[in-house]
């Protein structure tokens, strides 16, 4: 199993809180999967570049302000939400997903983290009305779908080097899913930031709102 050290391979900036916080991760997630399902079972060894590392490929787009809102839709376990949270610790990220159980572990994880930027909610996107800087979520639907979920949750002002929006981290042939869109967007190829092969075909899709 990959361990923790990976995450400070890219990201040599971390504090030692920062440091401990994201090795604490690999024995949460163990501990708590064999309780509630929020990582598949063959999955977990792989936990560190398939889900954490693969949730901070958004922060190799944008780095969030202190004092930011992020809105996390669909988060299940916690991704990619925990792992920014981690990273930003001044950034206030609200973690939301249908499935009540889910939220009880990344409410347990974040608890035990002391991560006091994240709040777990067992909530459908369409029911929230607050407003954000920027949508975050892990191929939850397509990506025409969640638009119309999140399209009117996004502050009118940007104070980012990017304009208020979405950030998908999305793997995979795009193209149909993008010309069903229908509306502006950029792509960030991961495999640019991160040379594991689980990111060959991985990308954050950025759609400004």
């Amino acid at each position: 199993m990959v361990d923790s050290a990976i995450i400070n391979h890219y990201f040599n900036n971390l504090t030692t809180n920062q440091q401990h916080q994201f090795a604490q991760l690999g024995s949460l997630y163990r501990e708590w999967n064999e309780k509630i399902n929020v990582i598949s079972r063959k999955d977990i060894d792989n936990l560190y570049v398939n889900h954490v590392l693969h949730s901070l490929g958004i922060a190799r787009v944008i780095n969030f302000n202190p004092g930011a809102h992020i809105l996390d839709v669909g988060t299940g376990g916690g991704f990619p939400g925990i792992p920014l949270a981690i990273l930003f610790p001044e950034t206030n990220f609200h973690l939301v997903d249908s499935i009540g159980k889910k939220i009880t572990v990344v409410n347990a994880v974040a608890s035990s983290l002391g991560l006091t930027n994240v709040k777990g909610e067992q909530i459908r996107a369409e029911q929230i009305k607050s407003e954000y800087d920027f949508i975050v979520s892990r191929a939850v639907t397509r990506l025409k779908e969640f638009y119309g979920w999140v399209s009117r949750k996004a502050k009118k002002e940007s104070t980012h080097t990017l304009d208020n929006g979405i950030l998908y981290l999305k793997g995979g042939a795009l193209e149909e899913e993008l010309a069903e869109l229908k509306k502006p967007y950029a792509l960030y190829s991961l495999s640019d930031y991160f040379q594991e092969e689980f990111f060959e075909t991985k990308k954050v899709v950025y759609v400004p709102l």
